[in-house]
Formats: structure tokens, sequence, C-alpha cells
């Protein structure tokens, strides 16, 4: 649904009926218009297509076997919409050759929105689509495509009251208060009046277009036949199109039944809006159907319209950091994600939320994608391009017979140079373009449902650098990548994790470091879970290294630190009996941070994270200490205590004695252990 305009709307008042600027209620509304045959059909073709397809699903098969027998009306859909293509890529041409390229620039992006409009509701998408696509289109065009979110002619008021009756079973005169007398919004499949429930509800109600399924069926069918064409003759062309086609009908035909998008929205708010400062309209299933939406009217302004924001008062860079985190959510936890999130469907709200509208076009990452692409990541930090390559594969972007040999340094080129600075610092756009050249070159096919999480991320990062140049997605990322690999329990990202912070046998603190500043920023990172995944961790199989080194280090703690107490209290005696200077060497401070260390540093990054409670690591210790691996730990810190003062002794009485770090006597001329001759 198009966003709601927030100017003042003029509405009609009726307690019983509707005023003058509507139809008579006591008069039959007229159908003329719905009775007249769709242009793009011969006749009867709509009605047959309804009846192949009941249920209003996009079936591409049932939808090819239809037009194949009605080789007339594919042709002539065909050439209306070539012709003006054809012609519009003429002037662009003619343009280039007489040097006016730049100065009918303007004219050439008002002629192409024309012709998209003309071509109806699925190019339309594709308008759309391509509006949040700067890499492929000049900034004009952008800016003029975009208008194709909101500024569409309108359909009859007659024919939208006639639907609300036929869907809703009874006549809108006793269904609404009030209602605009025109569209406040026409989109690419329905238009939007403002409109008050009896109760008092301000709502917008959302009535679709006639000829839909008919239209958008033929345009696929074209559109589909032109995608499998190119994929069969054009070389460079690597990506499922036509299961891109397919992904797209999917997406267009489930739009079109308006209860199915109710029910996305209240999905979509059970998931997400329970999240800060994300608002997610009300539905009013007793006046919802297929045809006719009625939701919460929303009163607030686009994210991109800077201006208007500033003036109420509204941080605008909150609000675009609230949708990276709702999207991250959408993406990766629960894989029920928002594929047509273009300015027109993010308002920011008066007490300054930031609220999604039109819910029709959703998608699903399927949890294998979504842990796929968290180690993707995990392996793009450790410039583990093997590793990367692999994810492809479990991604389905590269079948598992692919030789990877020639792609694994293909990928470092790409991203060796991206990685000079932090994985923060990387722009998501400048990704996708390297990755996008890369994926001409090699055998890469990008799947139907990458296609759309890309148009999400970079269509809210062109949101976020609109509010901030500087804005980097990825920096906002990356504490909620650090919260789920730190809080998951799943195989997946344990394994992430253990490539994340072990390397050659070493564990790497600086990354447990850094993974622990990064996840304090996380909205919902509660520390408590990530203590029970450590100590689930420490005390499993794969944590066997780590309690080694702790062994290791607790022992080597141990034991100097008892050196020096003896160090001291020798000195001590030393001096109070008058027997010289004090006795050094014997201990000495470590040049290199021992691993106690670096978990003192931890400790101290626990202290400052929001929620620490010191009650909840005391309350840890009497589980650990009736595990059997304590058990086992602290036999070995005591035989290895042991051993090392043994070792000492032995030193003691072998070795001659040192004072500052030197040897007092010659070694050769020292006196040595003589064992007694027997006579």
């Amino acid at each position: 649904m198009a966003s709601p305009y927030t100017t003042p709307q003029t509405v009609i008042e009726f307690p019983d009926r509707f005023s003058n600027h509507l139809p008579d209620p006591s008069q039959p509304i007229d159908v003329e218009f719905i009775e007249k045959p769709n242009p793009n059909l011969l006749p009867g073709e709509g009605e047959e297509l309804l009846e192949d397809n009941p249920q209003n699903k996009y079936d591409p098969e049932a939808i090819a076997a239809h037009y194949q027998q009605r080789p007339f009306a594919v042709l002539k859909r065909f050439l209306k919409t070539l012709l003006p293509l054809v012609f519009f890529y003429i002037n662009l041409w003619w343009d280039k050759v007489t040097d006016q390229r730049q100065q009918k620039e303007r004219d050439r992006a008002v002629q192409l929105r024309k012709i998209v409009t003309k071509l109806g509701p699925a190019y339309i998408k594709v308008g759309q689509a391509l509006s949040t696509r700067p890499d492929l289109l000049p900034v004009i065009f952008i800016e003029e495509l975009s208008t194709l979110q909101d500024q569409l002619p309108p359909f009859p008021n007659s024919l939208a009251f006639q639907f609300i009756e036929e869907e809703l079973k009874a006549s809108p005169y006793d269904l609404y208060a009030e209602i605009s007398p025109q569209p406040v919004a026409a989109a690419s499949l329905g238009q939007v009046y403002k409109g008050k429930l009896k109760t008092g509800e301000t709502v917008a109600i959302k009535v679709q277009r006639p000829d839909l399924e008919e239209n958008i069926a033929l345009d696929i069918y074209i559109l589909r036949g032109l995608a499998g064409w190119a994929e069969q003759n054009i070389p460079r062309v690597k990506s499922d199109l036509v299961g891109i086609m397919d992904e797209f009908g999917e997406r267009i035909f489930e739009e079109l039944d308006y209860s199915l998008e109710g029910r996305n929205a209240e999905k979509f708010a059970r998931l997400y809006g329970n999240l800060p400062d994300i608002y997610v309209p009300k539905i009013y299933w007793d006046f919802t159907d297929e045809r006719v939406l009625t939701m919460e009217w929303i009163e607030g302004t686009k994210l991109t319209n800077m201006q208007a924001i500033a003036a109420q008062g509204i941080d605008a860079r909150h609000l675009v950091e609230m949708g990276v985190q709702c999207s991250l959510r959408q993406l990766l936890e629960h894989g029920f994600f928002h594929a047509d999130p273009h300015p027109g469907n993010l308002l920011a709200t008066k007490d300054g939320k930031l609220a999604y509208l039109d819910f029709g076009m959703m998608s699903q990452v399927k949890p294998y994608q979504r842990y796929g692409l968290i180690e993707a990541v995990v392996h793009l930090v450790n410039r583990d391009f093997s590793g990367l390559a692999q994810d492809y594969i479990k991604l389905d972007f590269l079948t598992p017979e692919t030789d990877l040999t020639p792609i694994i340094p293909a990928l470092a080129d790409v991203f060796n140079d991206a990685l000079g600075a932090t994985v923060a610092e990387l722009n998501f756009k400048s990704i996708t373009d390297k990755l996008s050249n890369l994926m001409y070159e090699y055998p890469f096919r990008v799947p139907a449902y990458y296609a759309l999480i890309i148009r999400s991320l970079v269509t809210l990062e062109g949101i976020a650098i609109n509010v901030d140049p500087n804005f980097k997605v990825l920096s906002k990322a990356y504490p909620y990548i650090a919260k789920r690999l730190l809080t998951d329990k799943s195989p997946q990202l344990r394994n992430s994790l253990q490539e994340l912070l072990f390397k050659d046998g070493s564990f790497r603190w600086n990354r447990l470091e850094n993974l622990l500043k990064n996840a304090s920023d996380s909205q919902d990172y509660e520390l408590s879970q990530v203590l029970d995944q450590t100590v689930e961790f420490l005390f499993s199989p794969q944590g066997d290294f780590i309690r080694e080194q702790l062994v290791e280090e607790i022992i080597k703690a141990v034991d100097m630190q008892g050196r020096k107490n003896w160090d001291d209290f020798t000195d001590t005696i030393r001096t109070n009996l008058g027997m010289g200077g004090k006795k050094t060497g014997a201990y000495r401070q470590p040049e290199t941070p021992s691993s106690l260390d670096n978990i003192k540093r931890i400790w101290d990054i626990l202290q400052t994270t929001p929620g620490f409670d010191s009650m909840q690591i005391i309350s840890l210790l009497p589980k650990l200490l009736v595990k059997q691996e304590t058990q086992q730990m602290g036999q070995q810190i005591a035989s290895g205590l042991a051993q090392r003062a043994l070792a000492r002794v032995i030193r003691e009485v072998l070795a001659p004695p040192e004072r500052d770090g030197k040897t007092l006597a010659n070694p050769q001329s020292s006196p040595q252990l003589v064992l007694p001759t027997r006579r």
C-alpha cells in the first residue's frame, strides 16, 4: 500500500448514507467499466483464466498452457510492450548522436515513467525495483521512477465502492462513518481512501484495481519467456532469470490477496513489533477481504523527507538504525522479511517511531540460508576465502561439482581490497557491485531469494545514506551478528564461533574481546545467554583446548605468585636478621600477557556490559564445581604445581645460586656434588 499523505483530507460524513459526492445508495452502482473487455485479452479470456486458477495462486505451468493456445493475444501484448521501448531506445541513441544527452535526460526519464505506467502493474513493479537501484540508472531516472510508488492514475470511485460491497457483503454506507471523496494515493495494484469506522478509528481503505490477475498473468508469461530466452542465448547471463521471474510472479500474485496481506501484517507485528520504535498498523478484519483491506491509518513522513522529519524534532538516523536492526532480524533470525521496503513504505510517525506499511510482498529465508549468511560473514572476517566459496555452494549460488580452484583467488581479489578497513566500515552496495562483476565471470547462479534480499538491503542502505552520507549499514549490523555468534546454540553458529576464535591451535583473545564489545551494543543482548553458552562450550569436547590452556595459565600464575610471596617473605627475614640485601631474580614478571591477563580484560568488559550482575557469576560456581571436568582441572593444577615445586627444589640443590640474574661463580669452578668412593 502506498503511504498515505499527511496533508489534511476532505472527508464525507454520513450517519446513514453518503453525501452527494458519491452515488445515490438507492440506485445501483454503474458497473459498465468492469464489464468492458480487457483490451489486452481476447473475449472470454479473463473468465477462463480465473477458472483455470480459482484460488488466484501463481502457477506458471497453468498460465503457459493457457496462453500457448492464444498466440494472437500474446503477440498483441508483446508488440504493445516492445514498440514503445524500442522508440525509447531510439530516442536515447539519437540524443547521444546529437550530443543532447544531458539536456534531454529529464525528458527521457519522464518518457520512461509514462511508458512503464501505461504498460500496467507488472511493469510498474519492475519500475519500482529499478527506482531503488542507483547502480543501474542515473539519478534523474531514479527520481522519476520513484513517483511510481505513489502517484498513479486512480480508477473510478464507482468501481471501487462496487468492489467494497462485493467483498464485504454490505454497502459502504453501512460500513464506514467517513470516507474521502477521492483516493488519497493510487498504487500499481490498488488505491487508498482515508476513512473512519463508526467506532471512531481512522483507517486506510485499500481497494484493488480491476482486471489485475489477467493483466499480470499475461505480462509475466511474456517476461518469463524473455528470461528463458536470455538464459539460453546470452552467455554472460548466469543468474536463474526464470527462477527470479517465478519468485516475482509468486510475490505479485500473493499481493493480489489482501486478506493474505493482512495476515502478513499481523505476523510481522508478532515477530518484530516488540522491537523498540518499530510500529505496525492494526488490521480490521471485519472490513477486510481478498480485494479490500482496511487497516489503521498512519500519520507519518517519508524517511526521505529529511526537512519535514527534522522540523518535528525526530532523529532520522535513529529510525534508520532501527530499520537496520529490524531487517537483520527479518533476514537472519526469523526469515520472514519485507521484500518491498521502498521509501513510500517506511514512515516516521509523529511520536518518533518507524512504521512499516504494505505487507503484500513478503518472502522467506530458510534456516540453512540464514545460518549460511552468518557463516559467510565469519569467513569474510577471517579472510577464509576457501570457506567462503563453500558457503556459496551451501547457499545455492554454485553447484557442488563446481571447480572452486579459480573462484577462491577471485574472491580474494574482490574482498582483500574491500577489507583494507574493518568490516564494519564497508559499504554494502560496494560489496554487491564487486560481487556482481565476479558472478558474471564465473558460473554463479543468483537464487531468487537472494535477489529480493539484496534489493531490500540496498534500498535500506540507500535510504540510510540519504539520511547520513557516512552511514554504514554493516557497522550497525555487526553488533547483532556478534550477539548471535555468542548466544545462538545452533551447531552451525557454534562452529562459526570456533572458527572465528581459534587459529592454528591458538585462541585469539582479541577476537573475543571485539565480539563482546560489539555484542553489548545490540539491543536485545542478554549477558546471561553468553555466560550459559560459554560454560556449555567450555565443558564440551570442543572446549578441551581452552581448558588445557586455562590449566597451564593457572599453574603459571599460581606458581609465579607463590614464588613472589616466598621471595618477599625470605627478603623480610634476611633484612630483619641482618643477612644482607634482598634476594632477587627468582621471580620475573612475564613480558607477554598471559591468558589470565586476557581473562582479566574480558572480565572488565563484562563488568561494563549493560545488565551485568556479579551474582550471575557467583550462582554459576556451584554448578561448575560439581562437574567432572572441573575436578579433573583441579587435579591437573595440583599435579602441575607439585611438579614445578619439585623441579625448583632439584634446581636449587643442583644449580649454583644466582643473584641479579647472574651466576655467582664460574660453573666450572663451582663445587660439584661428589658421591663417596667405596673403599
